[in-house]
């Protein structure tokens, strides 16, 4: 990141130094120039040098999504983004989540591409795949350290032991991300109310054990389920009364959410969408790796328009 920086301001004063040796001398007074571009501030110039690019990673043939931006009403993310943007120490993110976060492809994703933005310092360079840990190996320095902690088949519920979050709390997690509801929604008695007690619960005990932490909640990709038992797969009806139930938990506790459902087509199109991308695989419920990736590449976007809006509205 500091390089590109270095190379643009470079560039930038190449130019500049071609355009004053290229024009006459400059009046004191230059009449107004409206065809030009807007001149910054100096502190205007240093916060757009701040932002990081994105681009949207979207696929084709996806239709009906909506923009793929976090929802944040209550700028939760605010602290954790200032300490992001002064790097001057370890920033800690632990994602936890149930089978497609243990396969550690999406969060890894997510992870290298923060690596890439903020720099890599604070970590070694060790490979990642699902026979490894997804805890990262700290180096002391400055930078970006995500940890991942995926559990096959858990919903909220089932991960919130003492020994899971107590393990969450050791790593001392400036932000914490949260990823259930696939298996949420595969239960026929989905009840919303002990979703809801469940998310309350690991909540609260990560608000105690974590503190100064910000959470930032994810919605299930959407799955297929079996239409009895050698019926034929169809798209789970669940998954709606599952993602309505964690996107109003997410409003009624101030939780910054990133609703990955309904950004890829929601009930009428989003398992639609990853099937004709060809990206489940055979149970219609996992990812292939390409979907995995696709998934990690939009939460990185949506985090980093969060980020890049907190650096332009300069919230402290």
């Amino acid at each position: 990141m500091k390089m590109n920086r270095l190379r643009y301001a470079l560039a930038l004063l190449f130019l500049v130094g071609q355009w004053v040796y290229a024009q006459d001398t400059i009046p004191v007074q230059p009449m107004p120039d409206r065809h030009s571009e807007p001149i910054y501030s100096s502190e205007e110039m240093t916060r757009l040098m701040e932002f990081i690019a994105v681009d949207s990673p979207m696929p084709d043939k996806f239709l009906q999504t909506e923009d793929n931006v976090l929802t944040d009403p209550t700028a939760s993310l605010a602290p954790f983004f200032a300490k992001l943007k002064r790097l001057d120490r370890p920033v800690r993110i632990v994602h936890i989540g149930d089978s497609h976060v243990r396969g550690h492809v999406f969060p890894y994703v997510m992870r290298r591409c923060l690596e890439d933005d903020f720099g890599m310092r604070a970590v070694e360079d060790l490979p990642v795949s699902y026979q490894t840990s997804g805890l990262a190996v700290e180096t002391g320095r400055e930078g970006v350290v995500y940890h991942i902690l995926g559990v096959n088949g858990a919903t909220c519920a089932s991960y919130s032991t003492p020994e899971r979050l107590q393990k969450v709390a050791d790593l001392h997690p400036d932000l914490v991300i949260v990823s259930f509801g696939t298996n949420e929604a595969h239960g026929r008695r989905y009840s919303a109310s002990e979703h809801t007690e469940a998310m309350r619960t690991m909540l609260a005990v990560l608000k105690q054990q974590c503190p100064g932490a910000a959470f930032l909640w994810t919605t299930p990709p959407g799955a297929y389920v079996r239409n009895g038992r050698r019926g034929p797969r169809v798209i789970n009806p669940r998954t709606p009364s599952v993602v309505s139930t964690e996107l109003r938990f997410a409003r009624e506790n101030g939780l910054a959410v990133w609703d990955l459902y309904d950004i890829v087509g929601g009930k009428e199109r989003a398992c639609l969408n990853w099937n004709a991308a060809h990206f489940y695989q055979r149970d219609k419920i996992h990812f292939t790796r390409e979907g995995y990736i696709v998934q990690g590449l939009l939460l990185h976007e949506a985090f980093i328009k969060a980020y890049n809006d907190y650096v332009a509205t300069g919230l402290e």
